[in-house]
């Protein structure tokens, strides 16, 4: 099954803030927030740290570190079968990954995972989202955009 990404990060090449997947049939979705270190760069702090808790309920935990994130993510995915993560943007992919490693030569338990690059011209995940900048809310809008204009 298709799963869409979307991260935020702290600019170019920064750490990672919050990571969402979301299943291509509206099951169940994963939305981590990551600890990190204030301030953002000027552009983050206005257009992301707003909205990183917009989410609904079942949803909003306290920031985590590195490896419990990594954790959460592993057992999220645990069970899972041919798992393909779809993303607009190759940071997220690079993010993802690289959350896996929470440690030098250490991976978290996963399933085979197949990640597809999609370039979407004209069409922003951001623009198109009930609350911009904030991934899960993102990751939602490139699912809908996807399986609609897709298929």
């Amino acid at each position: 099954m298709r799963y869409f990404l979307d991260c935020e990060y702290d600019g170019f090449g920064g750490e990672l803030i919050s990571l969402a997947l979301v299943p291509e049939d509206g099951g169940e979705e994963l939305y981590l927030v990551l600890e990190h270190q204030r301030p953002f760069t000027d552009w983050v702090e206005r257009h992301v740290a707003p909205y990183l808790w917009t989410v609904p309920e079942a949803h909003k935990h306290e920031p985590m570190g590195r490896t419990a994130a990594a954790n959460l993510l592993s057992s999220w995915l645990a069970g899972l079968r041919e798992v393909e993560v779809w993303a607009d943007w190759p940071d997220d992919i690079a993010l993802f990954c690289r959350l896996l490693t929470p440690a030098p030569a250490e991976i978290v338990p996963v399933p085979a995972l197949s990640f597809r690059l999609i370039r979407l011209p004209g069409f922003s995940t951001a623009r198109n989202s009930a609350v911009p900048h904030n991934a899960l809310h993102d990751a939602r809008s490139l699912r809908e955009h996807c399986v609609s204009h897709l298929e």
